[in-house]
């Protein structure tokens, strides 16, 4: 049966209002990496998401994330006693960016390297994803033919984006998102345009692969809603 991840927001509480005293957060954390046994099963949290900041703090984290830098903790409880993964960047720039994902006392589960549209290896941009002891996995972003149809369509998609900007309101269209990793002849785990990571393979480490959520989630372009880019 396929396992399915998603990184979904948590609430934290309103704002104060002017006058008003702090109020306590119902959540710590923004996003969780919840999981589910296939498509249809209940969802429970599985991880609790936060970026693990530099010496200087946000302004840092936010100036290294434009160069593809991540750096955050896959907590195990809401508690912060365990940690079920950490994501460090091993390497970023020109377009590439390599992660180590390590488990809770530092072993390290696997590495991840993402590779931008363009940045010399193709057209599309390309996540390959390599477990401990595990066949190598590739994946590419959106099917070419989708991709042909996106940019033939893409002064209209340009049009109703301008026109959603004016309006304050509507949907902006988005390129292809899905993403399939072939890895020794089978697909270990496939990503949907909804959010949705799917683990197909059995011998996928879960830790691994909430990781490879989040990770993906947090690039999810301008036109998106990555979970790691708040200024607070």
């Amino acid at each position: 049966m396929a396992t399915v991840l998603k990184v979904s927001p948590v609430a934290t509480g309103r704002k104060p209002r002017k006058g008003e005293p702090p109020l306590p957060p119902v959540s710590p954390f923004s996003h969780v990496v919840k999981v589910a046994d296939g498509p249809a099963g209940e969802s429970r949290v599985l991880a609790h998401l936060e970026r693990e900041l530099p010496p200087g703090g946000i302004p840092a984290y936010l100036a290294a994330r434009k160069d593809g830098a991540r750096s955050f903790v896959l907590w195990a409880d809401p508690e912060r006693r365990a940690r079920l993964a950490t994501v460090v960047t091993a390497s970023s720039g020109d377009g590439v960016s390599a992660y180590q994902v390590l488990g809770g006392y530092g072993e390290v589960l696997g590495t991840v390297v993402r590779e931008k549209a363009c940045s010399g290896k193709g057209l599309r941009t390309r996540w390959t994803v390599a477990q401990t002891g595990c066949p190598e996995a590739v994946g590419l972003k959106g099917r070419i033919f989708w991709w042909y149809v996106w940019w033939l369509l893409f002064p209209l998609w340009l049009a109703i984006g301008v026109g959603s900007l004016v309006s304050g309101g509507g949907d902006v269209p988005r390129g292809p998102r899905r993403i399939r990793w072939r890895a020794a002849g089978e697909t270990p785990f496939e990503f949907h345009s909804d959010g949705e990571v799917v683990v197909h393979a059995q011998w996928t480490d879960q830790r691994l692969a909430a990781a490879l959520t989040a990770l993906i989630t947090s690039f999810d372009s301008w036109l998106g809603t990555p979970w790691d880019d708040k200024r607070e």
